[in-house]
């Protein structure tokens, strides 16, 4: 399993029959193979999380499907508007949250279940190839120095309630919030997830280009019972080669 760290929340995660590109906007894009699918994946619509440009894709590469949140949904005459091909435009699947669907991809099944954001849009959860992928979006715990009660309450029991379905499910490679904004809560979320599920490769993401938010949280003591499963990610373009 080849990934590649993008740029921002964008991954990709080449597998022998496929590749998944996740949440794409901006950054520089590997060669895909174009004998393996491509399956480009979208949790919402937010600017740093989906781009046209990803359209583009299917004019470049002979198999191309989309699999994207239905808050960026769109109507044909949108999609003509906005210059998206109609290769493209066809091989759009929207998925809401809390779905489970049995798809294929490069002659492969495909399971794929999605999550409610806490933000916007779902988070991915895959199995391919007997591998299992976990892309959050933007689901983490938002928790941010002077809210109000009601809003950390709140906050609090959505993400803890998506986080309960995710109990005990192992991973083998997740893509998970560390956002450094969110000032020493920073780590809530993904701690809780670490804690939660158990994924054999922990990839940070949505760090706004800030790489030292990921030696912050491997040198915290918060993270010792999971600190050996961290990726150090430390710049775009950054390749992994996992099992």
């Amino acid at each position: 399993m080849k990934i590649t760290y993008i740029h921002h929340s964008s991954f990709s995660v080449e597998l022998e029959r496929a590749v998944f590109l996740f949440d794409y906007y901006e950054g520089t894009l590997p060669e895909f193979p174009e004998d393996k699918e491509l399956v480009v994946l979208a949790s919402h619509k937010h600017h740093d999380h989906f781009d046209f440009r990803i359209f583009s894709l299917a004019e470049r590469y002979p198999k191309v499907t989309y699999l994207l949140s239905k808050d960026i949904k769109m109507s044909p005459a949108y999609m003509s508007r906005r210059g998206v091909p109609e290769k493209a435009a066809a091989a759009i699947t929207y998925i809401g949250k809390g779905v489970s669907l049995d798809l294929a991809a490069g002659g492969e099944p495909l399971h794929v279940e999605t999550l409610a954001s806490t933000d916007e849009g779902v988070a991915f959860l895959l199995e391919y190839e007997g591998k299992r992928l976990y892309h959050a979006g933007d689901l983490n715990w938002w928790t941010w120095i002077g809210e109000t009660e009601a809003e950390y309450r709140d906050m609090e029991s959505r993400f803890k309630e998506q986080m309960a379905k995710m109990a005990g499910r192992v991973f083998n490679a997740a893509f998970v919030p560390l956002d450094p904004r969110q000032e020493e809560r920073y780590f809530w979320g993904f701690d809780y997830f670490m804690r939660t599920a158990r994924a054999e490769a922990a990839f940070p993401m949505h760090f706004w280009g800030d790489h030292t938010v990921i030696s912050r949280l491997l040198d915290s003591v918060v993270s010792e019972p999971y600190r050996d499963r961290i990726m150090r990610i430390e710049r775009e373009g950054q390749v992994f080669e996992l099992p």
